[in-house]
């Protein structure tokens, strides 16, 4: 969006630089700080039903939803999702658990979606989460914990353009 210099027009009327300073301060509080991040309601999740609860706590937390399928991951397709976990000891049961059944990938939009996010997810162990949080309220442990959610929006774009097109990604206006 091009912002006109005070004394010029928008749409015909003229514009004081307060105006112009106010909405330019707006714009870079409010339309530049908005974030996408990644979730993934898991297998778990799914097969206990708990869609439509975890959803309406996500929306209630103010995020947008822009994109969602519900899906059903091979084990080729899970590996290479999380593949930056191949090292580590539990990648194997990680990627067994996560083809074992639907899940629902979606891509959120909100300020601060990361961290907001991660903070309404809470803990990967239940048993260490926050009251409230989604994984204290609906995991049964740390190998199933209901919920991925993106550590970074680096790693929220890689992991969006994962699984949805640009087509797929609908803003909310």
């Amino acid at each position: 969006m091009q912002i006109p210099e005070g004394g010029q027009s928008l749409k015909g009327f003229p514009l004081s630089p307060a105006f112009v300073y106010l909405r330019s301060d707006f714009i870079n509080k409010h339309m530049l700080t908005m974030e996408r991040t990644l979730t993934i309601l898991k297998p778990d999740c799914v097969r206990k039903q708990l869609i439509g609860a975890v959803i309406d706590k996500i929306e209630r937390a103010g995020f947008r939803i822009v994109a969602m399928k519900k899906i059903r991951l091979t084990t080729q397709t899970a590996g290479e999702f999380y593949a930056v976990h191949r090292e580590r000891p539990f990648y194997g049961e990680l990627v067994a658990f996560m083809s074992s059944g639907p899940c629902v990938p979606m891509i959120l939009e909100k300020d601060n979606a990361v961290s907001d996010f991660r903070t309404l997810i809470g803990a990967t162990d239940p048993a260490q989460a926050a009251d409230g949080t989604v994984r204290k309220l609906y995991a049964d442990s740390k190998g199933e914990n209901i919920i991925h959610g993106s550590d970074s929006a680096e790693n929220a774009s890689i992991e969006g353009a994962f699984f949805f097109s640009a087509e797929e990604v609908v803003s909310v206006d």
